[in-house]
């Protein structure tokens, strides 16, 4: 990683630190429309178990616990795992969920072929390079099981941010503090490469709106 990555990366720790500690819960306890449809993908493909990355303080991976699967979720950000962890307290769904802090451009924390599903919502859109989320679909594609389930979010370059605000390259913008990596619909196609590429959805989130895909894809048995 270059020095300017490396700094763009521990500036978006930060902020994001900060952000959670300022703001808990800042989400809501409703999950995203997102982990909905991913918990009754995963359901359909006979999934018990979920890795989610980029979980924040928990809503996501609180609703895939309360539906019943087992869940590991994963950030960068010690506060918001935190947060995550009070609450599977408060809901009764402590035993279903465990929390590790970790940064995605590291190899995943678990061994090849030991989840059934990969839930992502807005992670891999960080401050990630292209280079970079190839790295990560690659070490999902190690720790699936074959037949195994990835979802993930990603704004895209139809967005209204899309090109604003602070250019750090590679489609990367940085407004109001955080930076974005914008999907061209050519990189989704390729982190689909030698995947069953199940679904590509256009959705709209939140006020401005933010302009984002679903993509659902599958490993192959």
């Amino acid at each position: 990683m270059s020095d300017d990555a490396e700094d763009l990366a521990e500036t978006q720790r930060q902020h994001w630190q900060s952000t959670y500690t300022a703001h808990p819960g800042m989400y809501g306890a409703k999950p995203s429309a997102p982990a909905v449809h991913a918990a009754q993908a995963f359901r359909a493909a006979g999934v018990t178990d979920v890795l989610e990355l980029g979980a924040g303080h928990g809503r996501d991976a609180l609703h895939f616990a309360r539906e019943g699967f087992r869940v590991h979720a994963t950030d960068f950000s010690p506060t918001g795992l935190d947060q995550l962890r009070r609450a599977a307290r408060d809901q009764g769904v402590a035993g279903r969920v465990t929390a590790t802090v970790h940064d995605v451009r590291e190899p995943l924390p678990l061994p090849d072929s030991s989840v059934g599903a990969v839930f992502a919502h807005m992670l891999l859109c960080m401050a990630l390079s292209s280079q970079e989320i190839h790295a990560l679909v690659g070490e999902i594609r190690r720790v699936l099981r074959p037949g195994g389930v990835l979802v993930y979010t990603v704004r895209h370059t139809g967005d209204a941010h899309y090109g604003a605000g602070t250019p750090h390259g590679d489609d990367i913008y940085e407004h109001g503090g955080f930076a974005v990596h914008f999907f061209p619909r050519s990189l989704v196609d390729s982190l689909a490469d030698g995947w069953a590429l199940d679904e590509v959805h256009a959705f709209e989130e939140g006020d401005l709106p933010r302009r984002l895909w679903r993509v659902t894809q599958t490993l192959p048995r």
